[in-house]
């Protein structure tokens, strides 16, 4: 099911097979799920920056492409897929389903980073796996995409948004109001929709950390405060 070449492995679903990079710090207890936004892929920097800071935190990431290659192509051309956020979603808890089988990750708890596009995708999957998702955290997400089921997540959500990003300000806080689990938004000072500020990006890296550290844990003590 899982071909590997260092930290790179395949996910197979029942149609398509898609890439991904898992990386698992010892004695981690949690991993992150990363759901990227519109026309992004695995190899999104803003992603792979709060990967490697979660992975100094001692927890797992997993950041994989969404979409095959070919999906990715025509969605480059007529933007198709992108904001397909059901199919998104079903692809994230197929991604969720993989993680809890795997010998590799079974035991660890899990949580979602998602940003742009993929924070709907990735709120709507944690409406779906109740039992399995402990903590989700968005990045200039569109939450409202996931309108139907922000009521029924259970997961602790971390609503992050830039300070000069005015109209994902609005989106974010008309998700919060609907959201029942433990929330709360938090503005980057003086950050756009991409957090290319200096800063800013650490400062997103930061706050998912300790959210993530919180909910999901690390079983090496040189991570806990």
């Amino acid at each position: 099911m899982v071909d590997r070449e260092e930290n790179e492995v395949t996910i197979a679903l029942d149609s398509v097979s898609l890439k991904g990079n898992l990386d698992i710090p010892d004695g981690a207890e949690g991993i992150v799920i990363f759901a990227h936004g519109s026309g992004s892929s695995r190899f999104s920097p803003r992603n792979r920056f709060v990967a490697r800071y979660l992975q100094g935190q001692g927890l797992a990431t997993l950041l994989f492409d969404l979409l095959t290659a070919e999906e990715d192509e025509i969605d480059r051309l007529t933007a198709r897929f992108r904001f397909n956020i059901e199919l998104l979603a079903q692809r994230l808890v197929a991604a969720t389903d993989w993680v809890t089988m795997s010998p590799a990750t079974s035991d660890l708890k899990v949580g979602y980073f998602g940003a742009s596009t993929g924070a709907a995708a990735a709120l709507i999957a944690a409406s779906e796996k109740v039992e399995q998702i402990h903590a989700v955290v968005s990045r200039g997400g569109r939450p409202d995409l996931a309108d139907g089921a922000l009521g029924t997540v259970k997961a602790p959500t971390l609503l992050i948004v830039g300070s000069r990003d005015r109209p994902v300000i609005d989106m974010n806080e008309w998700a919060l109001e609907r959201l029942n689990s433990v929330k709360e938004m938090k503005l980057v000072n003086g950050a756009t929709h991409l957090f290319e500020e200096p800063g800013t990006l650490e400062e997103v890296a930061r706050l998912a950390g300790e959210w993530f550290v919180e909910y999901l844990g690390s079983k090496n003590e040189r991570f806990r405060s």
